[in-house]
């Protein structure tokens, strides 16, 4: 059954190719990218001890929305045992999550310690192990200023030790949205049809999103500037997204003056 599915991908020109899947807005977007562009995608959701797994479900069901439209894998691959290695900041360690507009020093309280250079070292065993010559992530340029493993200068430096510790079977690392905002992937994922209701991107991980932290209110944004509702919330929920996001907006730019 394998070599028949593997002689049917070398004939129709599909790729295969491992993906980073967070669950949430880039990652999601990005794999109906990679479907609208023929690729066999074998995603990887990692569990690392962060402060909540509704990411994790999140990517399971966008998962089985995608199989509509492609040939799509999914592993959930624990990694908890690092957890007491890298725990710090909102995420992993024991701060509060911030609720305001993301500054500089909001967004280095979400840094995890080396997070993307770990995963994306075991994507790229996985893609060795599975013959898959691309692994991709969804760092994109909302990003670039704080999170140092989502720059183009990472990644090149990557790709390249990738490829000197991999010789035999060549992989590259690739990150197609590093040049776009969070609202320009929702523009091209509005076009690709995402689920978007099924993503998740709030820190706290309750019940529903609690609207105010920096990715919450960064998300909003990101609809607000597409003329779009943000298709997870309610009606209700998104006007009161809209009120805390001009309310936070107006704190920030107040700071500033």
């Amino acid at each position: 059954m394998m070599d028949e599915i593997k002689v049917k991908l070398e004939v129709e020109g599909i790729k295969k190719a491992v993906l980073i899947l967070s669950g949430g807005i880039d990652s999601s977007t990005l794999l109906y990218y990679l479907l609208s562009n023929n690729y066999s995608i074998h995603c990887l959701t990692f569990d690392y001890g962060q402060r909540h797994k509704r990411e994790i479900e999140a990517a399971s069901k966008i998962v089985e929305e995608a199989k509509r439209l492609g040939e799509v894998t999914h592993k959930i691959v624990d990694i908890t045992s690092i957890h007491n290695l890298i725990s710090s900041g909102a995420l992993t360690g024991n701060k509060d999550v911030p609720k305001a507009f993301y500054t500089e020093e909001i967004q280095k309280m979400t840094i995890v310690p080396n997070r993307n250079m770990i995963m994306l070292s075991i994507a790229v065993g996985y893609a060795v192990k599975i013959n898959a010559k691309d692994v991709f992530y969804a760092a994109h340029k909302s990003d670039y200023s704080i999170y140092p493993d989502c720059r183009k200068e990472f990644i090149k430096a990557l790709d390249t030790a990738v490829y000197l510790g991999n010789l035999w079977n060549p992989v590259e690392i690739k990150a197609p949205f590093v040049d776009m905002t969070k609202d320009e992937i929702i523009k091209l994922g509005l076009k690709l049809g995402v689920p978007y209701e099924y993503t998740w991107s709030c820190y706290e991980g309750k019940e529903r999103p609690c609207l105010s932290c920096g990715t919450c209110l960064e998300r909003t944004e990101a609809f607000l500037l597409n003329n779009v509702k943000d298709p997870l919330l309610s009606d209700e929920e998104w006007e009161e997204a809209v009120r805390i996001y001009k309310e936070k907006k107006a704190e920030y730019e107040g700071r500033d003056k």
